[in-house]
């Protein structure tokens, strides 16, 4: 097993897990409600316009791979809890994608993401996950969350739902004037969290870092998780420019040539919360600052060469499977009102998806029931 290189933790250093540190909103079952509800309408949309049912968020895959969780030795006792208590190798099925509910061409710059389902994982499971095996991470390429709240969350859900069906073309100018606007902005030292995620750059999928933006109970204490690029190859692709201009697929097709013949490493890591004032549970708007507490490495993502995006594949992993943080061992359930909004939100998408497409869904017990 890899040894652990975080700096020694001291437990006193950081907030005790309790329920108290979650504070609901008195509305938010209403507006938990709306969201679901919201989602169920571009559901519908989707699947008008496809004639099959899609997720109502990252609905484009770019990448379905087989791949393997090694929890490092020798981690201080802050960093041993949960899935990462004992060193261990697990297998994992990891899926790339894009932020929107919507098939668009990768030309049309919006937020990315991976999800990681670790199989095999032991101990107590959240209740409504029993009697499964599973242990999923949701990640996004941003630090923090694009609302605080899922009262937030529900305006722009509600904004994406009205220009649902805006002409492609309409989108990519969009995003073609959000990237030159905020590179105008840079040069003054400003910029736009709104138009960044419209407007980032095109860029190698398999460059990013990604992070539960939002925190998860991390077995007697609290952290968001990080996934970066640990091998030299990824790390060659970090910010590197990928010319999607012309091609609806562009970051599919990186990921399966890619794959044809290399390998690739990710260091798992957790900022685990040291102060509830600068680092909040339930504004999941704010970046925790990484000055009072770094992400420390916990474990390491290997996957190796392979068919990234075979037929079978895509029809197992983005029509039965589905990526939920609600899927969670017991020591990881997530924290927060849009950790808590995700419940019913995932719950509704999912039941949809796989209704309309006439797949039950169905959580991996080995790894060999990912097709090649």
């Amino acid at each position: 097993m890899q040894n652990a290189t975080s700096t020694e933790t001291s437990p006193t250093t950081f907030i005790r897990y309790s329920d108290s540190v979650e504070v609901k909103k008195p509305d938010e079952d209403k507006v938990f409600d709306d969201i679901a509800a919201a989602m169920h309408r571009l559901n519908l949309l989707m699947y008008d316009r496809y004639r099959h049912a899609i997720r109502s968020v990252h609905a484009k895959s770019h990448g379905l791979l087989r791949g393997q969780v090694t929890v490092h030795d020798n981690l201080p006792e802050p960093l041993r809890q949960g899935l990462f208590a004992a060193p261990a190798t697990y297998p994992a099925i990891l899926r790339l994608s894009t932020n929107p509910g919507d098939l668009l061409a990768d030309s049309i710059s919006t937020p990315r993401g991976m999800a990681i389902k670790v199989i095999g994982v032991t101990g107590e499971v959240l209740p409504t996950h029993a009697p499964n095996v599973t242990q999923d991470f949701v990640l996004a390429d941003g630090k923090a969350f694009g609302s605080p709240d899922a009262a937030g969350f529900l305006g722009a859900q509600r904004l994406i739902e009205k220009n649902a069906n805006d002409p492609e073309f309409l989108k990519k100018i969009v995003s073609f004037t959000a990237r030159g606007v905020n590179a105008a902005l840079g040069v003054v030292g400003q910029h736009s969290p709104s138009l960044e995620q419209l407007g980032r750059p095109e860029t190698h999928i398999l460059g990013e870092t990604f992070y539960s933006a939002v925190p998860l109970r991390y077995g007697d204490y609290i952290a968001k998780i990080r996934v970066a690029p640990a091998s030299p190859n990824l790390k060659e692709l970090v910010n590197k420019h990928l010319n999607a201009k012309f091609h609806y697929s562009a970051l599919r097709d990186a990921v399966v040539e890619f794959f044809k013949t290399q390998s690739a490493e990710w260091e798992i890591g957790v900022q685990l919360c040291a102060d509830l004032a600068s680092m909040p549970i339930e504004d999941a708007s704010k970046e925790w600052p990484e000055d009072i507490s770094p992400y420390r490495p916990v474990a390491h993502l290997t996957v190796g060469p392979q068919d990234a995006y075979s037929p079978r594949r895509r029809v197992y992993v983005d029509d039965i499977l589905s990526f939920n943080p609600w899927h969670a061992l017991a020591a990881h359930r997530p924290l927060g009102n849009i950790m808590r909004a995700r419940f019913k939100a995932y719950q509704v998408s999912s039941s949809f998806r796989h209704e309309m497409n006439d797949r039950a869904a169905v959580e991996p017990r080995s790894i060999d029931d990912l097709p090649d």
